[in-house]
């Protein structure tokens, strides 16, 4: 008990009377501290953990939402081959500018690394308006990831979003060929590393064609899609995209201007012969840095092969080597991929090389002909729609379908 003031009578003297408000305040016990706890904290601290609550179920919702994939039974079956869409979300730091690669026909590409092996990759952003043909595509892509070649991009996976498909290669840290042939490179290969990767390349291509259980048509050759690894390796990229056009998904054209073959807008039947006339236009752009069509201010276009041709004509085929080589190249291998890269360009498709025949020229088995390029006929797509044909004049000379047969083997040991 707690005394806060008293008042009481001495000698019969009266007491003064008590003043309550001047008594000081009475201290508080723990049963009013108790309900205070109970009146205020509690209904605070359960708004707090509602709030909580919501957060965490509007963030879980919206993570589904931004990280949902589409899964269709047919897709079960590529397990191994398909990626979680988090992984590359997370790999790529949210697909920003910071890691984007280019932008090219089919897409973007991003940089990345994944979460859990930590190893780089590419990562292909492709849209799809339709499913029609997709199925198909997956099936045939996933398919062509079991090639294995040293001079291949390898495909490591996909993964599948509403209205989006997302492909997975290796990373090549030094990015496309064309960057350090084209312009003014900020680095510049020497014709010994050029020559490594056009044999790279021919390797490849005839793997496609002759080394799988099937011919397979990359359709897509040029130096833009030839990546290079930390070694400056040429590898073949964008396998297999072509395909997405077949399946009305991708661009109306996966060639650019120069790389048509012409039977190819007449027919639409992709073949072989179809690489074989872009892989020379790949060999003429390596050599003389420069595009198949360079597109002028003026009326006329500088077209390549007639350019090559015209100077081969003349006795004076050096002329065209690019001048970024400083003159320092072997002159053999240089004539050589120059005539290859002409006579690749034939306009008629049976009158071009095999890739196989092309490796062999290319490893010195055999030698490339003058003759060969006699009375050649060169067909160029303009605007992609009508073609014209540039037919050289060379008096007493007809088209030579080539045959090995009439070649000269060089004694290089066989």
């Amino acid at each position: 008990m707690q005394v806060l003031g008293w008042s009481f009578k001495m000698n019969d003297l009266a007491a003064k009377e008590l003043t309550i408000s001047q008594l000081p305040k009475l201290p508080r016990v723990g049963s009013i501290e108790n309900s205070k706890l109970l009146t205020v904290g509690l209904p605070v601290i359960g708004l707090v953990l509602v709030f909580t609550l919501i957060s965490i179920v509007i963030f879980t919702v919206k993570s589904k939402r931004k990280f949902s994939e589409v899964l269709e039974d047919w897709e079960l079956d590529y397990g191994p081959h398909r990626f979680k869409y988090k992984d590359l979300y997370i790999a790529t730091k949210g697909f920003r500018d910071k890691e984007l690669l280019g932008i090219g026909g089919f897409g973007r590409v991003y940089r990345g690394v994944l979460p859990t092996s930590k190893i780089e990759v590419a990562v292909k952003r492709v849209s799809h308006e339709s499913k029609q043909g997709l199925r198909e595509f997956v099936a045939e892509i996933v398919s062509m990831g079991r090639l294995r070649h040293r001079n291949l991009v390898q495909f490591l996976g996909y993964c599948r979003r509403k209205g989006e498909l997302l492909l997975v290669y290796d990373y090549m840290p030094n990015g496309s060929l064309d960057k350090f042939i084209f312009n003014q490179p900020k680095a510049k290969l020497d014709w010994g590393q050029r020559f490594q990767i056009i044999k790279g390349v021919a390797s490849e291509l005839f793997y496609l064609h002759e080394g799988w259980e099937k011919v397979v048509v990359h359709r897509d050759v040029k130096s833009s899609n030839v990546l290079l690894d930390s070694e400056f390796n040429g590898k073949l990229g964008d396998f297999g995209l072509a395909r997405l056009y077949d399946h009305g998904m991708g661009p109306k054209t996966t060639h650019g201007i120069g790389y048509l073959a012409p039977e190819l807008m007449r027919t639409r039947r992709p073949s072989s012969s179809i690489d074989v006339f872009s892989f020379g236009a790949f060999m003429l752009e390596v050599a003389c840095g420069r595009r198949p069509i360079e597109l002028q201010t003026t009326t006329e276009n500088v077209i390549l092969v007639d350019w090559v041709f015209s100077c081969w004509s003349r006795g004076t085929i050096f002329e065209t080597v690019d001048p970024n080589l400083d003159g320092n190249y072997v002159a053999e291998e240089v004539d050589l991929v120059l005539k290859l890269g002409l006579l690749c360009s034939h306009s008629i498709p049976t009158a071009r090389p095999t890739m196989r025949q092309i490796m062999r020229f290319l490893r010195g088995d055999a030698c490339l002909q003058e003759s060969f390029l006699h009375g050649l006929t060169f067909a160029h797509d303009q605007g992609l729609s009508n073609f014209a044909t540039f037919q050289p004049s060379l008096p007493g000379k007809t088209s030579t379908q080539v045959s090995l047969g009439a070649d000269c083997i060089l004694s290089t040991g066989r």
